[in-house]
């Protein structure tokens, strides 16, 4: 059987073995596991004054969650052969739910036959080729940008769901210092300190080893001290009270598309643009940033095999759809299966067998705290920052974009928002030197998307 893996998945070539692969898998999961229960939070309405009971189910939302995000990452395994891993979107599964549902007032399946279309719109792109070709045009030093942009909106998502950076809840800054007190900041340090250690001791399977041990120490110190009331995610840090849950599938294939008479065709068609061109620039990103971490880009910061990845991410938008989990998209959490070693579509294999699990195992998932998986979501970060070493900071015309994209990122919690920035900016500064002939057309059509998209708003309103 090894055997037989090794060949299928080539571990020779790409300087990998089966126990690595596996470690690896278990790690993305691990630090994707928050997704199988704030999927249904999000979507379900919980504790949101004025739309509690309006949601979707929880207990089926966390069925279809793990059932897309599994079915999705073993295909882009099998298909691609790299290890990158697929669920449903964070961002655009608020926008679904507290834009198009709770204020535009669609049902669940319009809204959900909104993601179906972008879905739809964007696996018709790549079977042209369209996205593989955009993504190529790229410049590289955008490219490397996009990478250390990714980097440090990982390292910020951990640093939120840590609590150790806050929102505060009065005041003029937009973020601020967390309270040193309870047991969720205390789990956090020590296992960031615990993680950070193994890694400068060069341990391997470091980041799997730090949330297990983070886990661990935090359930011991929750039992002690009865204070799981800290953990905002429901079961986390806590002994299950269970262990099997029966899936739920009622709502999986609804969908509606009498959105186009709900909001006319012209104002459809926007927000089915804004949500593909959120979809197909977030997945750019990712697998660039994540590529360029696990060594899989060319001498030219291109992809190979690309447009199976892209063809697996645009499906994974139509199943999500169809689904009703919301949009599925290939995760930046992947590059924490990729620092612990993940090489092959093995680990990605393995990641989505423990999310299909997961559909009958989810009280074992929901021990993990976030506050388990934020130092590796850091440390990750870290890593990442390292390409910002070959960015020419000397060069102007590439520095300036370059800077605008790794920073609107964490800032606007957007990896499109980055993205467009840098593009944007990197074409005005050609065009204004007299330089635009160097560009790529594609760029161009990228830029003028970018536009449309930033003035939406404007667009929007003009239209009511």
């Amino acid at each position: 059987m090894a055997g037989l893996l090794s060949r299928y998945f080539g571990f020779s070539a790409r300087s990998t073995d089966l126990v690595t692969e596996v470690r690896a898998g278990f790690t993305t999961f691990m630090v994707m596991a928050y997704i199988i229960f704030v999927n249904p939070v999000i979507l379900g309405f919980t504790g949101v004054p004025g739309l509690d009971g309006k949601g979707l189910p929880f207990a089926a939302t966390l069925t279809v969650t793990c059932l897309a995000a599994g079915l999705l990452t073993i295909v882009m395994g099998l298909a691609s052969n790299y290890p990158f891993a697929l669920a449903a979107g964070m961002g655009l599964n608020a926008v679904v739910a507290f834009d198009l549902v709770a204020g535009r007032g669609l049902t669940w399946p319009q809204a959900m036959t909104v993601v179906f279309l972008e879905g739809a719109i964007i696996t018709v792109l790549v079977l042209t080729r369209f996205r593989e070709a955009l993504m190529d045009a790229v410049p590289l030093g955008l490219k490397r940008a996009i990478s250390v942009g990714i980097g440090l909106f990982i390292a910020f998502i951990g640093f939120f769901t840590s609590g150790l950076v806050i929102k505060p809840a009065t005041g003029p800054l937009p973020v601020g210092l967390g309270t040193f007190r309870g047991l969720p900041i205390t789990v956090f340090l020590i296992g960031f300190v615990l993680t950070a250690w193994l890694m400068a001791r060069r341990t391997r399977g470091a980041l799997l080893l730090g949330i297990l041990g983070t886990t661990i120490f935090a359930i011991v110190l929750n039992e002690v001290f009865a204070a799981g009331q800290g953990f905002p995610t429901p079961g986390a840090a806590r002994v299950p009270a269970g262990i099997i849950q029966a899936p739920d599938l009622s709502t999986f294939g609804r969908l509606d598309f009498g959105l186009f008479a709900k909001l006319g065709i012209v104002t459809a068609l926007l927000v089915i643009f804004s949500i593909m061109l959120s979809d197909f620039f977030d997945t750019m990103g990712t697998i660039i940033g994540v590529g360029g971490r696990g060594g899989f880009l060319d001498s030219r910061g291109q992809l190979p095999r690309a447009n199976r990845v892209l063809l697996v991410d645009s499906l994974g938008a139509l199943f999500g759809g169809l689904a009703n989990s919301s949009s599925n998209t290939t995760y930046i959490e992947s590059a924490a299966g990729v620092t612990e070693g993940a090489r092959t579509g093995l680990a990605s294999v393995v990641t989505g067998l423990l999310f299909l699990a997961a559909m009958f195992f989810s009280p074992l998932a929901s021990v993990i705290p976030a506050q388990a998986t934020a130092p590796a979501l850091i440390i990750v970060g870290f890593f990442m920052m390292g390409i910002a070493r070959d960015i020419p900071w000397d060069d102007y015309e590439e520095a300036i974009p370059a800077f605008m994209t790794m920073l609107v990122m964490p800032f606007t919690w957007s990896i499109t928002n980055g993205i467009g920035a840098g593009f944007v900016t990197y074409a005005a500064i050609k065009l204004l030197r007299g330089r635009g002939a160097q560009l790529h057309w594609m760029v161009y059509v990228a830029c003028a998307a970018f536009v449309v998209y930033f003035c939406l708003p404007l667009i929007e309103g003009a239209v009511k």
